[in-house]
């Protein structure tokens, strides 16, 4: 993939939009493009942080493992996202495994390279803490989730971030989801069982709050599902 190609689509991605092609050539000077196929690791928890990554194509699985080896997913990314986020103006490891669900695309950067361009640019910087600032909302957004709500309002709730993050919406309210989510991995998204996942799942069918078409995919009304909370 030539220079060209590398910055037509870096400026696809926010902090890059309206960026000119003076100030993005040292970037894309060291950018470079590799795709992973499903399944894949990008990196894994523990390796030193080395790269900053941005996807081009494909969906990419945040997830840690605790000493039995239990999964927890932490984020699901997908074309357009950037990662990881804990890694600017740090020293350390990655704190979690990055793992390509489907064929993935992605467009990488030395970390410390980014660092400096990041120092010389701090209209990009601004762009990188308003998108850190959306994460920790999201964050705290999950943290009151698992504090005050119970295992079936949990499960309704990822479901409604899910729509929102990964869903296409069909008409006012209606979202499908395409990507194929496992009920094990929407457990693992909460810390909970696939069990309850089950349970609740079958509950929203029997409501007609949810229904699954013949393909698989989540269909569910955003507005009904938001009142199930309460």
């Amino acid at each position: 993939m030539n220079n060209q190609s590398i910055q037509s689509l870096l400026q696809q991605f926010a902090p890059f939009k309206d960026l000119s092609d003076h100030e993005m050539m040292p970037i894309v000077n060291i950018a470079k493009s590799r795709q992973y196929q499903a399944g894949t690791h990008v990196f894994m928890q523990g390796d030193p942080l080395a790269n900053v990554y941005f996807i081009q194509e494909g969906m990419i699985k945040i997830y840690r493992t605790d000493l039995q080896g239990k999964e927890q997913i932490l984020n699901v990314l997908v074309s357009g996202q950037m990662f990881p986020h804990q890694g600017f103006f740090r020293k350390g490891n990655y704190p979690a495994h990055a793992q390509a669900v489907e064929k993935s695309q992605l467009i990488y950067i030395p970390i410390h390279s980014f660092e400096e361009f990041l120092m010389k640019n701090p209209q990009v910087c601004i762009k990188i803490f308003r998108i850190l600032g959306d994460l920790i909302v999201d964050l705290q957004n999950r943290l009151e989730e698992k504090i005050l709500q119970n295992s079936y309002e949990q499960v309704v709730s990822l479901l409604i971030r899910l729509a929102k993050n990964h869903g296409q919406e069909m008409e006012n309210d209606i979202f499908i989801i395409k990507n194929q989510f496992t009920n094990r991995d929407l457990a693992n998204m909460i810390g909970t069982s696939r069990e309850t996942v089950n349970r609740t799942l079958n509950q929203l069918k029997k409501k007609e709050l949810l229904r699954v078409n013949k393909e698989g995919h989540f269909i569910l009304n955003i507005g009904q599902l938001k009142e199930e909370r309460y």
